[in-house]
């Protein structure tokens, strides 16, 4: 067993003790699958009364990649394609998997990542509303456009892959360009437990049901064992969701132990208590590395820090701590992720900074 101290990603623990209990309390009952059983109702009650949205469908698959891939098939048609940033999560880190399934991922400069200073700025990752508008402008004003791939929607991760935050303006501004061009806006909230913690947001979960058509809530990187929470805003478009659901490999036959992770997350606050944690343990971290004399790559308000190490200290660093690969820097520097989560201890943090 690997005993160096994590902090590779957000989702290399099992899931919190209230949850595990409850599959211990209900593991002898016989209970109706695929999602059509009482946990999974109450689960999809709590979530719409966080959310504001009364008539909301919600549907809980079984992760990240399978949900992306779902909610596009059912967003779009089969010539048009997703809009989404150059480093949003399905463009770079899904393996094609949206183009497996058929749509292009038509991509836009991400919004702060010239490098005119000496790191990123606290943008880099988000799409601007301005280059979403110039794209479809473009598009429509092109007189052979009709021989090309559509932009069917538009995708959005929040936090994004730089654990950077949208504003409600940024986000109603990028919703409102949607609507003009009668296109639905989807929000990857694989993460978005932390994004609605952090202390520099102006967003809520109702401002984000209320600006997109769809979004899901992540449990696999928040405090559940694995599973998604999909939210379709005014209700999903989709005839036939089910059998939709179920060709993305998404469907879980015993699906009451997402409902029932789903329904102990949202009682009485715990998924927002976990993304507290996250918050407060990955500050603690960022002021330890300042505190050391590290240069932080750039300003992300959320659960993942990112900073430059030197390759030598990174060969050190190898025998004790586990660490995400990001980027190289320049020759002899790299650029490395430190992900708190929604388990990570006070202790942990203070044990990798004395390792540091």
């Amino acid at each position: 067993m690997d005993k160096r101290i994590s902090f590779s990603s957000d989702y290399t623990k099992g899931a919190h003790p209230r949850i595990l209990e409850r599959m211990t309390e209900t593991n002898f009952e016989q209970i109706d699958g695929y999602g059509t059983d009482e946990y999974c109702k109450s689960a999809a009650d709590k979530i719409k009364k966080a959310c504001g949205t009364p008539d909301a469908d919600v549907f809980f698959l079984v992760g990240g990649t399978q949900t992306n891939q779902t909610i596009i098939d059912m967003l779009i048609q089969p010539y048009e394609g997703i809009v989404a940033a150059s480093t949003g999560h399905i463009a770079a880190h899904e393996a094609g998997a949206i183009e497996h399934a058929g749509h292009k991922v038509i991509t836009l400069p991400c919004h702060g990542e010239e490098k005119d200073t000496e790191k990123y700025g606290s943008d880099i990752g988000k799409i601007a509303a301005a280059d979403l508008k110039k794209l479809l402008e473009d598009f429509y004003g092109d007189a052979n456009h009709e021989h090309m791939v559509f932009p069917g929607a538009v995708y959005i991760s929040h936090p994004t892959e730089y654990g950077t935050l949208y504003t409600k303006k940024e986000l109603e501004n990028i919703s409102q360009i949607c609507k003009e061009y009668k296109i639905p806006l989807f929000l990857d909230g694989a993460r978005l437990g932390y994004g609605l913690m952090s202390k520099r947001t102006d967003v809520s979960l109702k401002d984000i049901a209320s600006l997109a058509d769809v979004f899901y809530i992540g449990g696999t990187k928040v405090g559940a064992l694995f599973g998604e929470a999909v939210v379709f805003t005014k209700g999903v478009t989709t005839k036939h969701p089910i059998p939709v659901i179920k060709q993305h490999g998404a469907l879980l036959a015993k699906g009451w132990l997402l409902g029932l992770q789903f329904d102990t997350l949202f009682t009485d606050d715990l998924y927002f208590e976990l993304g507290r944690n996250a918050i407060e343990t990955a500050e603690l971290l960022k002021d330890g590395l300042k505190k050391k004399g590290y240069e932080i790559f750039l300003d992300s308000p959320t659960n993942q820090q990112f900073v430059i190490v030197s390759n030598e200290k990174l060969k050190e660093l190898d025998k004790n701590v586990r660490y995400g690969f990001w980027e190289k820097y320049d020759d002899n520097h790299t650029v490395i992720r430190f992900a708190t989560d929604w388990a990570t201890q006070k202790a942990d943090v203070e044990r990798l900074l004395e390792l540091l």
